[in-house]
């Protein structure tokens, strides 16, 4: 198979995480299991993805010029990612993501932005988006080089997948960037100004409060329940999630993004690519880790085989 090229321009962060069997309340200590330090940050995250699937994936984001920085590079150039446009900050560190894991493998997660924070238009190599079939953005990264990368790349023929996340009060004037936009259903929600449960409900008025957004391709994931697919005028359709008994989501919705992009990337519809992106979500969901559970191509069809997918 030819496989179309993918950018991802986004975010690289040491993941300091450890596990605790319920999290803390405000002003509560509670005992934790070992720190455990990983590669993250959902741009590397998402290249990661792609990458170890057997896609064409260059990275485009900073580090600090430390050992963490030396961590994140090595990892992300291992699954395969062209990382020659991850570039090395001499005067802030590397970002980080504070995360705690419970006993359900539900997470909380704060990041420090570090050199993520320092990422600038012009920073985005001259024919980095040439060739490009599918350009990955998050919002770890200044709002000013997500839209710049989006321009540039649809200047360059490529479709621009969006996941606003962290979501915030930005993320509405972000959004018309997109081709594709990838959102979670409580984003979805306040997105569209919409009450709790309609995306599960009303479909209609999630894919009318899009298009009235300027836009027209949208997958909203809904964690154990699957995905919403969004795709111009014809009625949204719904995607299953596969089941699994989940051990760690961090990092599962950058997978299943990450999975997006490489079956978008080969042409597939969105919908086509969406029931491929839950089958690697819920891959990740059920390993510990975030750049650490995502499947090969070989291993994510073993475990679909056991399940009967």
């Amino acid at each position: 198979m030819t496989r179309g090229r993918i950018v991802v321009v986004g975010s690289l962060n040491a993941d300091l995480v450890v596990r605790t069997e319920a999290f803390p309340r405000a002003g509560e200590t509670v005992a934790g299991g070992d720190l455990r330090i990983g590669a993250g940050g959902k741009g590397a995250n998402q290249a990661v993805a792609a990458g170890r699937l057997g896609g064409d994936v260059a990275m485009v984001g900073a580090v600090g010029a430390d050992g963490n920085g030396d961590l994140l590079r090595s990892a992300v150039a291992a699954a395969g990612v062209d990382v020659s446009a991850v570039s090395a900050r001499e005067d802030v560190p590397t970002g980080t993501a504070l995360i705690t894991v419970d006993a359900h493998g539900e997470n909380t997660i704060v990041v420090s932005p570090g050199a993520n924070g320092t990422l600038t238009p012009a920073d985005l190599p001259e024919r980095v988006f040439d060739g490009a079939a599918v350009i990955g953005l998050c919002l770890e990264v200044p709002d000013a080089t997500v839209r710049a990368a989006a321009e540039r790349a649809r200047a360059a023929g490529a479709t621009v997948v969006l996941n606003p996340s962290p979501f915030g009060p930005g993320a509405r004037e972000l959004v018309p960037v997109a081709d594709v936009l990838l959102v979670n259903e409580g984003e979805a929600e306040a997105l569209l100004g919409l009450p709790s449960g309609a995306v599960a409900s009303d479909g209609l008025s999630v894919r009318d409060g899009f298009a009235a957004l300027g836009i027209g391709r949208a997958v909203v994931t809904r964690g154990a329940d699957g995905c919403l697919i969004v795709d111009g005028a014809a009625d949204p359709a719904h995607v299953a999630a596969i089941r699994v008994d989940a051990i760690d989501t961090t990092g599962a919705g950058d997978a299943f993004m990450g999975a997006l992009l490489l079956r978008l990337a080969d042409g597939a519809s969105l919908i086509e690519a969406a029931r491929f992106a839950v089958g690697v979500g819920g891959y990740a969901a059920a390993h510990a880790g975030a750049q650490a559970s995502y499947p090969t191509a070989g291993e994510l069809a073993g475990f679909l085989a056991e399940r009967g997918v």
